[in-house]
């Protein structure tokens, strides 16, 4: 039975004349667009699949993943595939079935925020290259902004300023659009963006738009774009059809590539609070009849995704000031908790709560409030290693890999997201017995997975209790939603009466008994130096985290990845410590697969903190007063004091004893590796493998090379 706090969220509102059945909110999510993503439009049906499911499952209004009005390739107009929305119109038939709404995301671009990659660089800076590719990939036009402004992935590459002809053309395709989309039964549309850095913010903003004409210049001029776009909208649409805006109440924005951290005093570079509360007024005015908001830019990526680092509800109390400026209503967005969302709207202070990336995680959440059944819920963990892990560094571009690129909106957590064809339980024709020596994350969602499937996994576990590694990387005080998805996984072992051995070390898999099939997930340890003079003083992140040995006021990271920078903020921010990294890389968190707005927040505390970082460096000796650290591209060498040292360069797999770990039954492998004990990744290469062995396990996949060792 629901708890009483929950209900303001299950009473209905109204968008214009249209009524949303809750205050629940699925915000676009990249990837997720229903006429594909980055690639020519169409009618997506894996999208389709996702979208309609959620709404099934209990979202009152679904926002599909933003759609350009024209092709990012091929460079097509929306409103040119007739065929497309036919599909749609049969399509919304069927969704509307489920009394949820639908209102589809246009937007207009990404100007300067456009994550280039290297190819993407060459072509915009040579216009005969760019006119080649551009009935393909017209680069200048995707990244082209308000003015010639330098691009967030590439900071020596500048925007073009759009044309007015060009800005004139999107918005009477904002229109055309959205009468085909009113004709096709779609409920609403939003506008994406007066939000996050998006082109349409490019435009609004003072500093980031030097344009002299029509376009640039007063507040009338800036907000001109987006006011046109709700203009044209009305005429051709009706104007009782719906438009919300996404919009950002502050930019957070410091100068361009900086954004500002929780707490920290600063000048506002894009939008402050004093023209926000200027602007939502005047775009309510103009047409705009719903707020979806929250704080950010691309320039300060951890307001609008933001990671675990940042708090939670962080975007709430600026939202809820700016609601007292519009008559319509606001939503806000950023790890909102639904008990939080539920109190606020019952006080009058909100309208309804915006929530995306926990809609990927766990499609039943909803159900799991209303049923009373909240410790259920598995627990988003704020990653974006699946959904959006955009990643850069210093001299870099966008790093992400291609496949990444072309499929967001997956899920670290629950590979079947965006992949229902690929990942899914199929019950077992005949249950195997299948031993798992390891109770990580990997080892507990292969035991999950097989449980599902029908089969018989039995656990075998070294210590007295599950959680492997992750029990130490969920040690940290900011990490709450790590710590509840290890209860989380808990709960449901025990819950599907899996057999575990606590306290059993397997060194031989001949010696558990006769399984059908082996699953080694045994992990990593961490990597040594034993070359350095007193590296044997170096704590591991378990004895510093887990085991909370205690350490002096100066505790020095040998290693500036994301394990270090994480720890490190924990000890400044929560018990005062003064930390110090020493990084061979040019730059914190050197990782392709890490998103730049989890380690833009890292690089930007560790400024704003005043931690010492000692970049293309590395340390020489460890001594009982400190370490002796050597530039490795000059040569100098210096003495940095401190009372401590932790070791952060990394982990390797944990090797498995025996003398035989292959073994095959008719011709086929049943003995298999899942997780770091293959090659160090994250908790999605961890998982997601897991989900392709038990599945070859299981007989219903296409086979082993599925696994997705590539990604790591």
């Amino acid at each position: 039975m629901m708890n009483e706090k929950y209900a303001p969220l299950f009473t209905p509102f109204k968008i214009g004349n249209v009524e949303i059945k809750n205050r629940i909110v699925q915000c676009s999510m990249g990837g997720t667009s229903l006429f594909g993503w980055l690639e020519p439009c169409h009618f997506d049906k894996e999208a389709a699949y996702f979208l309609l499911q959620r709404a099934q499952k209990g979202v009152g209004l679904v926002l599909p993943g933003m759609q350009c009005v024209r092709d990012t390739m091929g460079r097509r107009w929306l409103y040119q595939n007739k065929r497309m929305f036919k599909q749609l119109k049969e399509y919304m038939v069927e969704y509307h079935k489920t009394g949820a709404k639908l209102f589809i995301q246009l937007a207009a671009g990404f100007g300067r925020s456009m994550a280039v990659t290297p190819w993407m660089v060459v072509l915009n800076k040579n216009p005969i290259l760019n006119k080649i590719a551009s009935p393909i990939v017209d680069v200048s036009y995707s990244c082209a902004s308000a003015s010639a402004t330098p691009n967030r992935w590439q900071e020596d590459m500048l925007s073009r300023p759009m044309t007015v002809k060009e800005i004139h053309e999107m918005v009477e395709a904002f229109g055309k659009t959205a009468k085909m989309l009113r004709d096709a039964g779609v409920d609403g549309v939003e506008i994406h963006a007066v939000h996050e850095g998006y082109l349409l913010d490019q435009f609004t903003m003072e500093n980031w738009n030097w344009r002299e004409d029509e376009y640039g210049g007063s507040f009338e001029n800036r907000f001109r774009f987006p006011v046109e776009i709700v203009q044209c909208i009305k005429r051709y649409a009706g104007e009782d059809f719906p438009v919300s805006l996404r919009y950002s109440v502050k930019s957070y924005t410091k100068t361009w590539g900086k954004g500002a951290v929780p707490g920290e005093e600063f000048v506002e570079w894009g939008r402050d609070m004093p023209e926000s509360e200027k602007a939502i007024k005047y775009l309510g005015d103009a047409g705009y009849d719903f707020f979806n908001c929250d704080n950010g830019t691309y320039d300060a990526w951890y307001w609008a995704h933001p990671p675990q680092y940042m708090p939670d509800n962080c975007n709430l109390a600026d939202v809820e000031h700016i609601k007292k400026f519009t008559d319509k209503p606001v939503a806000c967005a950023g790890r909102m908790l639904p008990e939080t969302a539920a109190e606020e709207i019952a006080a009058g202070r909100l309208d309804a709560v915006a929530i995306a990336r926990q809609n990927l995680v766990d499609p039943d959440w909803i159900i799991k409030i209303q049923e009373g059944r909240e410790d259920e819920i598995k627990p988003c963990i704020r990653c974006h290693n699946g959904c959006f892990n955009f990643a850069k560094y210093k001299g870099s571009s966008n790093t992400q890999n291609l496949m990444d690129s072309l499929h967001l909106g997956r899920c670290a957590l629950n590979p079947t997201t965006m992949q229902h064809t690929r990942y899914y339980i199929a019950p077992t024709k005949k249950a195997k017995r299948v031993a798992i020596i390891g109770g990580g994350i990997g080892g507990m969602e292969s035991a999950l997975v097989l449980h599902q499937q029908g089969n018989i996994p039995v656990i075998f576990e070294k210590t007295n209790e599950l959680g492997g590694l992750f029990l130490t990387a969920s040690a940290m005080t900011f990490k709450e939603n790590d710590k509840e998805l290890i209860r989380w996984y808990k709960r449901e072992i025990e819950k599907a009466g899996i057999e575990v051995h606590f306290n059993t070390e397997v060194t031989d898999v001949n010696t558990i008994g006769k399984f059908d099939a082996v699953i080694i997930a045994t992990g990593s340890t961490p990597r040594t130096m034993p070359m350095i003079p007193g590296f044997e003083k170096a704590l591991t992140f378990t004895q510093l985290l887990k085991e909370k040995h205690e350490v002096g006021d100066k505790v020095l990271f040998l290693g500036g990845g994301q394990s270090s920078c994480e720890a490190a903020y924990d000890l400044l921010l929560n018990y005062g410590k003064h930390p110090i990294i020493v990084e061979f890389a040019n730059d914190l968190v050197k990782s392709d697969v890490t998103c730049l707005a989890n380690t833009s927040f890292l690089r930007d505390a560790m400024e704003y903190h005043k931690v010492p970082v000692y970049l293309q460096s590395t340390i020489t000796e460890i001594t009982d007063k400190g370490c002796t650290v050597k530039n490795v591209k000059t040569g100098e060498k210096f003495f940095v004091e401190c009372d401590n040292v932790v070791n952060g360069i990394g982990f390797v797999p944990t090797p498995v004893g025996g003398k035989d770990l292959s073994r095959k039954v008719k011709g086929k492998e049943t003995i298999f590796r899942v997780g770091d004990c293959v090659a160090i990744g994250n908790l999605r290469t961890v998982i997601w493998r897991a989900w392709d062995v038990c599945m070859y396990i299981n007989g219903n996949n296409q086979g082993i090379e599925n696994i997705i060792d590539k990604f790591i």
